[in-house]
């Protein structure tokens, strides 16, 4: 399920709850590339982003007239989730079988608790 909830989209599926900020011209059935927080059952808290091939060699042809990273030779991004479709759909899925295969530990960052968050302020 998808609602809105302020200046996020929340997603929630019964084996993890995810959180993309809405930007402006994005729509859950169009997105090429999104910012997530993923919270699992346990309460642990993970990053990814995700980004099309499409998004990605836009990026690198940019960096070609910037000279950013070696003129576009290179791309990266941390914690980087590449789909082939553009969607939330695609990106629900990846993150359902990154955890039905214990990879989400691997491919996403771990993010600080909301208690730890809370005492850092």
């Amino acid at each position: 399920m998808i609602e809105i909830d302020g200046a996020f989209y929340r997603i929630s599926k019964p084996g993890f709850e995810m959180l993309i900020p809405r930007w402006e011209g994005y729509a859950p059935e169009t997105a090429d590339e999104a910012d997530a927080t993923i919270t699992l059952p346990d309460g642990t808290r993970r990053y990814a982003t995700f980004m099309t091939l499409g998004v990605v060699s836009k990026i690198m042809d940019r960096q070609r007239d910037t000279g950013e990273c070696l003129s576009g030779r290179y791309f990266w991004c941390s914690d980087l989730i590449v789909i082939r479709d553009p969607g939330f759909d695609s990106m629900i899925a990846a993150v359902e079988d990154m955890i039905a295969l214990g990879e989400i530990d691997e491919a996403c960052a771990l993010l600080p608790s909301l208690d730890e968050e809370d005492v850092d302020r």
